[in-house]
């Protein structure tokens, strides 16, 4: 009898959901690294290399977090596609002429061949290419943050905060494994699930860890620590995805986060912290599972709400103390063209002190009147039924 459990990879054809049962992510990623001594053969070095993301993708907005707080981007540029994909790959089609403006490729899935010809595997972002070779160098998404912390160290900004902190790693990396199983994948293991008995595990198991994150996050500010680790930021691209696509379109269902206080208080927290929030685009999340996941939601209908305000409201948990960067500081306001277009943020529909707070305190223009909620749908051959499982 066939193992019930299915590699997302053979899924394929347009299809995301599992025929036979569980959920299962496909992890084998380029692992190659770039070290500050070059030992794979890639050395940490500024300028050379080209880090590749979509806003739309929790891995990807890892490493954009971690990039901005560390100050990398004078050293590391970064490319953003679409919110998404057709059949082969990401695309740069939110460039003028839809071609990425460095490395001058219409697709992601160029970089791939052009490391490993015919490369038969998901064309993943975040993804990190040479600049010098258009090779793709790594993938691995759970890696390039933390050798973003430990190995770019010389090319941190000053006042950069330390997010894996050596005294700590054993518990970061204790409580991130937990969170990817339950938490980061477990919520795609619900929205993918084949079988009402796969789903219901996967749901259980799910909802049985927010609460351990929820008790864990009623004493202490923060998940390892008193300062902002590798951790929170893991869990804080699940939870910002949350309400606006897990709830519903995954059936992540008995509660919203908006109606967990702990966590629903904790994220808003790290939303509100720079670096955090002013990365967040919710109208590219909502349009990549809405638009791309078909056998999920065949219409592509977008979701006008959720109401998005609530992120910035007062969070209170600065009585549990906690200092957010350590011995660190803030970073600066994100630089010129990597800014979040404010009517895909809660800006859009602020207005009052909170949101001239927040406007400041993330470097953008404060928007009085109310945008509209949801963006112009992309051109439909970037969005395809065939498309491959590429988060």
């Amino acid at each position: 009898m066939r193992n019930m459990t299915t590699m997302a990879r053979e899924v394929g054809n347009g299809r995301y959901v599992s025929s036979t049962g569980e959920f299962t992510r496909d992890q084998r990623y380029m692992t190659t690294r770039i070290t500050a001594d070059g030992g794979d053969g890639y050395r940490v070095e500024p300028g050379r290399y080209r880090l590749i993301v979509s806003r739309a993708c929790p891995w990807a907005s890892r490493v954009v977090i971690v990039r901005r707080l560390l100050g990398l981007e004078d050293v590391m540029s970064m490319g953003i596609a679409g919110p998404t994909h057709d059949a082969r790959s990401w695309t740069f089609d939110l460039d003028p002429g839809g071609r990425d403006p460095v490395l001058g490729i219409e697709r992601l899935q160029e970089a791939y061949f052009a490391r490993i010809p015919g490369y038969q595997r998901g064309i993943t972002v975040p993804a990190i290419v040479d600049v010098h070779t258009g090779q793709v160098v790594t993938n691995d998404f759970a890696q390039i943050t933390l050798d973003l912390s430990t190995q770019w160290v010389a090319h941190h900004r000053a006042g950069a905060p330390v997010l894996y902190p050596e005294d700590l790693r054993n518990e970061i990396d204790a409580v991130n494994e937990v969170v990817f199983a339950d938490v980061n994948n477990g919520v795609y293991r619900c929205g993918f699930a084949g079988t009402q008995e796969a789903y219901e595990a996967a749901y259980h198991r799910l909802f049985g860890r927010l609460d351990w994150l929820s008790a864990r996050l009623e004493r202490q500010r923060f998940l390892v620590g008193d300062i902002i680790t590798e951790a929170d930021i893991r869990l804080f691209t699940t939870l910002v995805r949350f309400d606006a696509v897990y709830h519903s379109h995954f059936k992540c269902s008995r509660q919203k986060l908006t109606e967990m206080p702990v966590l629903w208080a904790y994220a808003r927290d790290l939303f509100q912290t720079p670096g955090f929030g002013d990365t967040v685009d919710f109208q590219h999340i909502k349009r990549h599972y809405y638009e791309v996941h078909r056998d999920i939601n065949p219409t592509g209908i977008v979701p006008a709400g959720p109401d998005l305000t609530g992120w910035l409201t007062r969070h209170g948990r600065e009585s549990l103390g906690g200092r957010p960067f350590g011995d660190g500081t803030p970073p600066p306001p994100p630089p010129e063209g990597e800014q979040v277009a404010v009517q895909h943020t809660p800006l859009a529909r602020a207005d009052g002190a909170a949101a001239a707070h927040l406007s400041t305190v993330h470097g953008l223009p404060h928007q009085s009147a109310a945008s509209p909620s949801v963006a112009p749908s992309s051109p439909r051959h970037l969005v395809s039924r065939e498309a491959v499982p590429v988060i």
